[in-house]
């Protein structure tokens, strides 16, 4: 998985509100530690994009090798 923004995960995981997309998907996942933010300090910024992390990557299977 490549750097997403907000918008395109919502579209994809066909949500429209962004409050709970965050809290009930997105806040998850970062717990889990499945995504990582690439910008952790502002994460209000608009140039905030997600990506898997290791552990998600072996979670959905593909192979970063």
């Amino acid at each position: 998985m490549t750097e997403k923004p907000m918008v395109e995960l919502l579209t994809v995981a066909g949500r429209t509100n962004r409050t709970r997309f965050r809290d009930q998907v997105l806040r998850p996942l970062l717990d889990a530690g499945l995504v990582e933010m690439t910008i952790p300090e502002k994460p209000g910024s608009g140039k905030q994009r997600c990506r898997a992390t290791e552990k998600g990557h072996v979670l959905i299977g593909e192979d970063r090798s």
